[in-house]
């Protein structure tokens, strides 16, 4: 016998026993359950239920279809909602392909940038599926499952509306491969901290003009990172040992990196630092935080002073993507389950060889090669991309007896 279906879909105030009172009615029916959503956006629930059924007229009083229709009215009129039902047949109706996940970060999210997102997933011939919101504070994050794109394509055009609206945009295939991500590895200065440790220690060395011209250079990919690192190091010849503690002290963490690392570390993710800066400075972060992994350069220090060397192999660009190699193989992950957060052309190799690769604030050069660009002042906002949400962050941390997480 032929199947139909009917879509009941409840709109009203949000009340306990809603979901159990519809489904309980539909109870007494022949009825198989389809498919079902259900969203509340401040306190206003929207239920949409499918169910499937066999045969009997599309309208009317008589049958299963117009008993049903009845009952489902009453249950509306009794809890004080809206009710609309429509009919149809099953078409067994296979999910589209290219199904993907948009996530969207603006501060503030205006309506025009959402209009302009939509407007070119439709462009794709793509369908928005279901939206979302993980985040309100500190900025405002949507997530929108598309389907019927193809993602390469839907990356450009969404990547040159993002420009056009000032909003963050990220395109990720949906799935078992997005919720397989297990190690991070993330990039030092500028990204874990703010600013960088080689223009700390040559602020006391009295070169900090020089070495912020040679940094910012190689950070935008002008200059030959290790040969510049050399170049920058020598510049410190005679600064005394104890100006490591100093600088220990004027290091600021990213706001956002302690809520990103504590909730990553919650959920069982490796987490790893790799830097061109120093272990001097980068083991005090790695006990602070309780990071898993780390590789930075060192410097050489002879006497009580530094001698303007760094000892042993630079870690550079491609020892970065080495790192995050090493770093995978020491947890047991491949490495299509890392992602990999960094700021400049150092870090290119290793974006590239990551599962999901994130430039955070970066320099076009790096933005333009990542798989996601996030242009906020928030490291935590990373955790949007991996879809989990603001709610849930404070909800475990409530649990764990800390205060609403800030921007620390």
């Amino acid at each position: 016998m032929k199947q139909r279906t009917l879509l009941i879909t409840l709109t009203g105030p949000d009340r306990p026993g809603v979901t159990s009172r519809l489904f309980g009615t539909l109870a007494s029916f022949p009825v198989n359950v389809v498919d079902v959503e259900q969203v509340v956006i401040r306190g206003r629930l929207v239920l949409g239920v499918l169910v499937m059924y066999a045969g009997g007229p599309p309208t009317g009083t008589g049958g299963t279809l117009g008993a049903m229709w009845a009952a489902v009215e009453r249950v509306a009129e009794d809890l004080g909602m809206e009710v609309e039902l429509a009919t149809g047949t099953d078409t067994k109706e296979k999910r589209r392909r290219g199904r993907l996940h948009v996530t969207v970060l603006g501060e503030p999210l205006e309506p025009a940038a959402l209009a302009g997102i939509a407007g070119r997933i439709s462009a794709a011939g793509a369908n928005i599926d279901r939206i979302e919101r993980l985040a309100h504070l500190p900025v405002t994050c949507i997530e929108l499952e598309v389907s019927g794109a193809d993602p390469a394509l839907l990356r450009t055009a969404l990547a040159a509306e993002a420009v056009l609206q000032q909003v963050d945009v990220a395109v990720q295939r949906s799935g078992l491969h997005r919720r397989t991500k297990r190690l991070i590895v993330m990039d030092v200065d500028s990204t874990l901290i703010r600013g960088e440790v080689i223009e700390l220690l040559a602020a006391h060395a009295g070169c900090m003009d020089e070495v912020e011209k040679i940094t910012s250079a190689a950070m935008r990919g002008e200059l030959d990172f290790a040969a510049s690192l050399r170049e920058r190091v020598a510049l410190l010849e005679g600064l005394p040992a104890d100006v490591f503690e100093a600088v220990r002290q004027e290091v600021v963490l990213t706001p956002g990196a302690r809520t990103l690392v504590r909730t990553l570390k919650r959920l069982d993710y490796r987490f790893a630092i790799v830097s061109g800066g120093f272990t001097q400075i980068t083991d005090a972060l790695v006990e602070e935080l309780g990071i898993d992994y780390s590789a930075a350069n060192t410097l050489e220090v002879v006497n009580g002073k530094l001698t303007g060397r760094v000892v042993g192999e630079i870690v550079d660009r491609p020892g970065k993507a080495r790192a995050l190699e090493r770093f995978a193989r020491q947890a047991g992950i491949p490495i299509s389950q890392t992602v990999a957060i960094g700021d400049g052309a150092n870090d290119l190799d290793m974006i590239g060889a990551a599962g999901l690769g994130i430039a955070f604030n970066a320099k076009p050069v790096l933005r333009d090669a990542a798989d996601a660009a996030v242009n906020v002042p928030y490291l935590d906002t990373i955790l949007y991309l991996l879809g989990i949400s603001r709610e849930e962050v404070e909800a475990a941390d409530a649990e764990d007896g800390l205060a609403a997480p800030g921007p620390a």
